[in-house]
C-alpha cells in the first residue's frame, strides 16, 4: 500500500480510476450470474469479495490517498462493493429458491403408500405357549429348571424307574448317541447317551441338586423317533412340572391342574383324572379336561358334532401321578418322609387345541404366514 502523498490526482492510482472500477464491478456481478449452483456461488463470492479481490485491494489504496481526495473515491469504491453485494445477495436468493423447488420435486413421499413396507415379525407360538404356561406355575410359586437336551441315559430312564427292557429304550424309540464307552449304539447296551426323550430328566437332576421341598416346572425341547406327518414330529417341546414335599397327596395334583386348566382355557373348565401306568408315577392317570370348544354339549347330540372332541366332549391333556418311591430313592429323597406329583404334556398338542391348528408340520416349516397371526406377545 502506497505512503500518503498530498501531490497527486486520484486518478493516476491504476485501481482506483472509475472505468477500472466499473470494470472489476461488472466482472463480478457476471461472475455471479453465471454460477449455476450455491457452491459455484461460493467459490465467485470468494474470489469478488474475498480480501484478495480487486474491490478490496481498491479499498485498501483509499487510505493513502490525500485528505481531499479521499472522499470521492471513497464514494466511488463504496458503490461498486454495495452493487456487487446486492447482486451477491439476489443471486443467491434465486440458487436456494432452485434448490428447494428441485429437493420438492427430487426427495417428494407420497403420502398415500403404506406406511410401513417391512412386514411385522412375530414370536413362535411355541414359545409363547410354552412361556404362557410357566408363567401360571411361577405365579404359583414354582421355579424354572432346565437341562441339557443331550441327556444320559441314566437320568433319562434308570433314574425314573424304566427298567432295561422297557421299549422305550430300544432305538425305534429314541436317538441313542453313544453307547458306554463312545462306541456307536447297539441294542443291549446298558447305559449311554440318548436325546432325552421327556423332560422328566430334569426333576431327577433338580432332586439330586436340591433338598425337599422342590417345586420346579422344566419346559423344553425332547426327541423320539417318529415320522412327520400332522399328528407327530421327531422334534417337539414338553412342559413338566414336579412338587415333593412332606404331606403331598393326589389331592394337591389334582388341584394344581385345575388352576392350571382354568388359567389357560377359562375359570368354567373342568377336568378329570383316568388310571394309566407310567414307570415313574405311581398311582398314575391320564388327565382329561372338559372340550373347550363345546363343553361336553355334543355328547350324544348328533345335531351338534364336534370335530374337536369327536362328540366325546373331553380332551386328553397329559399324564400325571404321584412320583413312584423309586425315583425318590434314585435321586436321594427318603420316600417315608417326602411325597411328590408330577405332570406333563406336549406343547404341540395344547396349540393345536387352543388354536384350531390342524397339521403339526405347519409348526415345524417356518412359514412367517403360520407365525405372523399370532403376533409378538410377550
Amino acid at each position: 500500500m502506497s505512503a500518503p502523498n498530498k501531490s497527486y490526482d486520484p486518478v493516476e492510482v491504476e485501481a482506483l480510476k472509475p472505468e477500472e472500477i466499473e470494470r472489476v464491478r461488472d466482472e463480478a456481478l457476471a461472475a455471479f450470474a453465471a454460477a449455476d449452483s450455491l457452491d459455484a456461488l461460493q467459490e465467485a463470492k470468494v474470489a469478488h469479495t474475498g480480501g484478495t479481490s480487486p474491490l478490496s485491494l481498491a479499498n485498501r489504496e483509499i487510505g493513502a490517498l490525500p485528505p481531499q481526495a479521499k472522499a470521492a473515491a471513497g464514494k466511488l469504491v463504496g458503490q461498486a462493493r454495495a452493487a456487487v453485494g446486492r447482486g451477491l445477495a439476489a443471486r443467491q436468493v434465486e440458487l436456494e429458491a432452485e434448490r428447494d423447488a428441485r429437493v420438492l420435486v427430487e426427495e417428494a413421499v407420497d403420502v398415500t403408500l403404506p406406511y410401513d413396507r417391512t412386514p411385522a415379525g412375530a414370536r413362535h407360538p411355541l414359545t409363547t405357549m410354552m412361556e404362557r404356561v410357566a408363567d401360571v406355575f411361577v405365579s404359583m410359586g414354582y421355579e424354572i429348571a432346565e437341562g441339557p437336551e443331550v441327556e444320559a441315559e441314566w437320568f433319562n430312564f434308570d433314574a425314573l424307574n424304566f427298567t432295561p427292557d422297557h421299549p422305550a429304550r430300544q432305538m425305534q424309540d429314541t436317538f441313542f448317541v453313544a453307547g458306554p464307552e463312545g462306541r456307536e449304539k447297539t441294542v443291549g447296551d446298558e447305559s449311554g447317551v440318548v436325546l432325552r426323550t421327556h423332560t422328566s430328566p430334569v426333576q431327577a437332576r433338580a432332586l439330586l441338586d436340591r433338598e425337599p421341598p422342590v417345586y420346579i416346572v422344566c419346559p423344553g425341547r425332547v426327541f423320539r423317533t417318529d415320522e412327520l406327518d400332522a399328528t407327530h414330529t421327531p422334534v417337539f417341546h414338553q412342559i413338566e412340572l414336579l412338587a415333593v414335599d412332606e404331606g403331598l397327596t393326589m389331592a394337591d395334583l389334582k388341584g394344581t391342574l385345575d388352576h392350571m386348566v382354568k388359567a389357560l382355557f377359562g375359570d368354567d373348565m373342568k377336568t378329570r383324572l383316568r388310571p394309566n401306568y407310567f414307570p415313574f408315577t405311581e398311582p398314575s392317570a391320564e388327565m382329561d379336561m372338559v372340550c373347550y370348544v363345546c363343553r361336553g354339549e355334543s355328547v350324544g347330540n348328533p345335531d351338534r358334532p364336534c370335530r374337536t372332541c369327536g362328540s366325546e366332549g373331553w380332551i386328553e391333556l397329559g399324564g400325571c401321578g404321584m412320583v413312584n418311591p423309586r425315583v425318590l430313592t434314585a435321586c436321594g429323597v427318603d420316600p417315608e418322609k417326602y411325597s411328590g406329583f408330577a405332570f406333563g404334556f406336549g406343547i404341540e398338542r395344547m396349540l393345536m387345541f387352543r388354536h384350531n391348528v390342524e397339521d403339526m408340520r405347519d409348526m415345524v416349516e417356518g412359514d412367517v404366514r403360520f407365525t405372523r397371526p399370532f403376533g409378538m406377545e410377550i
